[in-house]
């Protein structure tokens, strides 16, 4: 199991640092329409109807591996009346 953590973590540590930040970035922003639906009582069929979507494109925005879109975030900012990320001055 040793020989098995030591390549994982080898294979990690080539990842370039800007490829880090962007997963980094999809979980945080699926970790946040997770909470924003959760406290709106929203379940991902619900959410989808309201939003025009299929239940399947919600459960890719809700697995931390999508590549959020300017469109898609501004699209998620005005449903929930609230802001999904920041950008700091």
């Amino acid at each position: 199991m040793k020989t098995m953590n030591a390549t994982f973590s080898q294979m990690v540590s080539q990842v370039p640092p800007e490829i880090k930040q962007e997963i980094d970035f999809e979980v945080e922003i699926s970790n946040r329409i997770d909470n924003l639906m959760k406290k709106h009582r929203l379940t991902k069929l619900e959410f989808a109807r309201k939003l025009g979507k299929r239940p399947s494109e919600i459960t890719k925005w809700l697995s931390g591996q999508h590549n959020f879109t300017l469109r898609t975030i501004s699209l998620l900012t005005t449903f929930f009346g609230e802001k999904i990320i920041a950008v700091k001055k």
